[in-house]
């Protein structure tokens, strides 16, 4: 009798529906695997969204940043909606700084939302948001001096910048890529850095590699962008010797 009690429990258990994942759950998930179906970051942009409703903390505000920087850029069909996500994952970003400015995390989206933002905007917006770009990776260098993220976006504000030091922006990609060789990103931009150069066969050396990666730090990121913007650069500078 106790044998059929216990048979009964456990199909009784089975039939029932599994238990949702939170919203941050969730969000972290698509975030890893995105390159499967892009069209997921729209739930999770919507799910963190709805969370943040009744539950303000920083780190889903972080995360909703984070998610809003990769709809921007994989998910936007034209400027405006590239506008309107970098400003609402730079919205949530500042708002995380506010409430914990120890973060390295929340100074990191916030400082990469702003610059995409500026960027799409033109390049005197971007003139316009140096100084405050220059803070935030100072500041994140300070709570995490070794941070790739931080050190990459230091090399590609001087790249981006007519008058920029290409030294500096170098050994921040080289100090990137020496914490961690699996970070694709900076590899990609240590590419475009020395085709700028014009050191075309270093240049194919450090884009071979990206496409060659085989842990890359961010799969999603390295399946959708990395891979995609390196073969580009590899065609450009094909004749280039």
């Amino acid at each position: 009798m106790m044998r059929l009690a216990l048979a009964l429990l456990v199909l009784l258990l089975a039939a029932l529906p599994a238990p949702a994942q939170s919203p941050m759950v969730d969000a972290r998930t698509i975030l890893a695997t995105y390159h499967e179906d892009v069209t997921r970051l729209d739930r999770a942009r919507d799910g963190l969204e709805k969370f943040l409703k009744t539950d303000s903390r920083v780190e889903a505000m972080i995360l909703l940043s984070r998610v809003y920087f990769q709809w921007g850029d994989v998910r936007a069909k034209d400027d405006g909606e590239k506008l309107a996500a970098y400003a609402r994952g730079r919205e949530l970003g500042e708002r995380a700084v506010e409430l914990a400015p120890k973060n390295p995390e929340a100074h990191f989206w916030y400082a990469v939302n702003t610059g995409r933002w500026g960027t799409t905007k033109g390049v005197f917006r971007s003139l316009f948001l140096l100084p405050t770009l220059r803070e935030e990776v100072d500041t994140i260098l300070s709570l995490a001096p070794d941070d790739p993220g931080a050190l990459g976006l230091a090399g590609n504000i001087e790249l981006a910048l007519p008058w920029g030091d290409l030294d500096k922006a170098e050994a921040n990609f080289r100090k990137a890529l020496k914490v961690d060789p699996h970070y694709t990103a900076a590899r990609v931009d240590l590419g475009r850095l020395l085709i700028k150069r014009g050191k075309y066969d270093e240049a194919r050396k450090e884009l071979r590699r990206v496409l060659d990666e085989k842990q890359p730090r961010f799969l999603a990121d390295w399946t959708v962008k990395h891979s995609k913007r390196a073969r580009e650069l590899l065609d450009s500078i094909k004749d280039k010797s």
